[in-house]
């Protein structure tokens, strides 16, 4: 079968066909894959049929991966065994409903605000590849966002005030914002902030892209609530229905999204009475190093 993609939104977001997944990626589908990254920013691949183990190995063929971070005051039990493998559902160790007291569910809280994942590491995540293994009914889609688009929609006064404009990305600053209680200083220690550019040329296509999200805590040498403001603005500019997609999950799916040129969220689904398990890998922009 051939590979193909089809354009699901005006300005981005591709859903792609034709791979065969039950096989190792070989060198050419995944030089596709990239292609239509490049090209749409996000892309979706229907029912791939993919497990733990395969999903690993093709999200490792586009890079080395991130592990799953373990922080002071977070769970000391994982239910998935594969420590490339990100939980982005309500289940806790046992494959059970989460309490509302859980550590974990307190801290997922930040992915329904708009963000890119793990822009609070100094070293630059490129794709993340999210799996859908139990999808509730009704609701817990995922909407993205194309700051590809948003950039050059700007106006030219505003692509000049930001065009040199460094951001400082702090992940709790965005727990904080989505109501994680109780930050110490010892986790501020083990996880300091990261300085990103908030304009950027995406090496993939030479388009220039913002970069923020929920992460971004301010900008460096401005007034922080002055900062905050600016980026407030932007996000809300970036995220107006015309740069956005809502993704609607069927078990099996997978997405894959460019962190460098695209924000995203989580939305709302009764987390109490149904279960949602969600398997992510994330692939390190290992060329930025």
């Amino acid at each position: 079968m051939t590979i193909a993609a089809t354009q699901l939104h005006p300005l981005f977001f591709g859903r792609v066909t034709g791979l065969d997944f039950s096989r190792a990626p070989d060198a050419a589908s995944v030089a596709k894959i990239v292609e239509y990254s490049d090209r749409y920013g996000v892309i979706a691949f229907p029912e791939t049929g993919l497990d733990d183990a395969r999903h690993v190995a093709w999200s490792r063929a586009f890079g080395p991966l991130e592990l799953a971070p373990h922080f002071v005051g977070s769970p000391t039990t994982r239910r998935l065994s594969l420590p490339e493998l990100f939980e982005a559902g309500n289940l806790d160790a046992d494959g059970a409903i989460t309490k509302p007291d859980n550590r974990g569910r307190l801290f997922a809280r930040g992915n329904k605000l708009w963000h890119t994942d793990s822009s609070f590491n100094p070293q630059l995540s490129k794709y993340s590849l999210l799996l859908a293994y139990v999808v509730p009914p009704g609701g817990a889609d995922t909407e993205f966002a194309d700051l590809r688009a948003a950039y050059d929609a700007l106006p030219a006064g505003t692509k000049a005030e930001i065009a040199d404009l460094v951001v400082v990305h702090d992940m709790w600053h965005s727990r904080q914002l989505a109501g994680f209680p109780d930050v110490t200083e010892e986790q501020r220690k083990e996880k300091p902030p990261a300085r990103h550019r908030l304009v950027h040329r995406h090496p993939g296509s030479s388009r220039l892209s913002l970069f923020m999200g929920a992460h971004a805590s301010h900008i460096e040498g401005w007034p922080v609530e002055k900062g905050r403001a600016l980026l407030r603005e932007l996000t809300e500019f970036a995220t107006q229905a015309r740069f956005t997609y809502r993704y609607e999950w069927h078990v099996g799916d997978m997405v894959m999204w460019d962190n460098r040129v695209s924000l995203h969220r989580a939305t709302p689904f009764d987390d109490f009475a149904y279960k949602r398990d969600m398997r992510r890998t994330t692939v390190i922009d290992a060329a930025a190093a």
